[in-house]
């Protein structure tokens, strides 16, 4: 491996060092700044890199900072950005070798940040739900693909409105980030289906963590469900919040 100066090899690993002190100096916006004054090809391979860090929140704004630049990608060279989406696939796909931590984050960034590539893609981050499609068993993976799904619910719900009905089971899901995910998707989809297991979520004080207004934040699955059921509306909004605490409604990040 050459890694004398001016190197492909050196030059790869200034830029990977160049876009983690972006990421890790900056708060989100600046950060997001920084990065669209670099070409976005350059900067794609070191974020997929960051998919994998240790440090929750650089694994974090890199997912974020995906959506952006793979939307400037694609308004510039469509097929280029649906390589990236390709990747993204590519990494859950069990003959990789890897896992594909954060990929469905990512994917459903990029698809709240461009409406094309959520018209193609949306139907693919839905099958990884499927037991028919795509089905991720891990948990883990679970939980960064109901992100993905609430982050493209928030902004495009257009895309999987009709997949409720493949999401509503999750409402009983083992893990408390699934539960409380899929209850806040229901909400966004106003999926009035799921009104009686968002009720019995009311009551469910499981905690669990995720990104929210990009930032790391704890809440519990009674606040997505009860933030779902004022969405829902039909009388939502009078339902009675647990005795000593108000309803919250936790969002997820959007651009605006």
């Amino acid at each position: 491996m050459d890694r004398t100066p001016g190197s492909s090899t050196t030059r790869g690993r200034q830029l990977k060092a160049r876009v983690r002190e972006i990421l890790t100096s900056m708060d989100m916006e600046q950060a997001l700044d920084a990065l669209s004054e670099m070409p976005p090809r350059r900067v794609v391979n070191p974020l997929f890199s960051f998919l994998y860090a240790a440090d929750d929140l650089l694994r974090w704004k890199a997912i974020t900072a995906f959506g952006r630049v793979t939307a400037r990608l694609a308004d510039e060279n469509r097929e280029a950005a649906r390589v990236i989406m390709r990747r993204f696939m590519w990494n859950l796909n069990d003959e990789s070798g890897g896992i594909g931590w954060g990929s469905p984050e990512a994917m459903g960034e990029v698809m709240a940040c461009h409406e094309g590539l959520a018209e193609e893609f949306a139907p693919i981050l839905i099958s990884y739900a499927r037991e028919d499609g795509n089905y991720l068993e891990n948990e883990t993976l679970q939980r960064g693909l109901f992100w993905g799904i609430a982050r493209l619910a928030q902004a495009r719900p257009q895309w999987i409105r009709r997949a409720a009905p493949h999401l509503m089971p999750y409402l009983q899901s083992k893990d408390p980030a699934v539960r409380g995910m899929a209850a806040h998707i229901m909400g966004l989809l106003k999926a009035r289906g799921a009104r009686a297991a968002l009720e019995r979520l009311r009551q469910d004080d499981a905690p669990f963590q995720t990104w929210v207004n990009n930032r790391l934040v704890e809440t519990r699955v009674s606040d997505m469900a009860e933030g779902a059921i004022i969405a829902l509306g039909e009388n939502g909004g009078g339902c009675t919040p647990p005795e000593g605490r108000e309803a919250r409604h936790i969002g997820i990040p959007g651009f605006t």
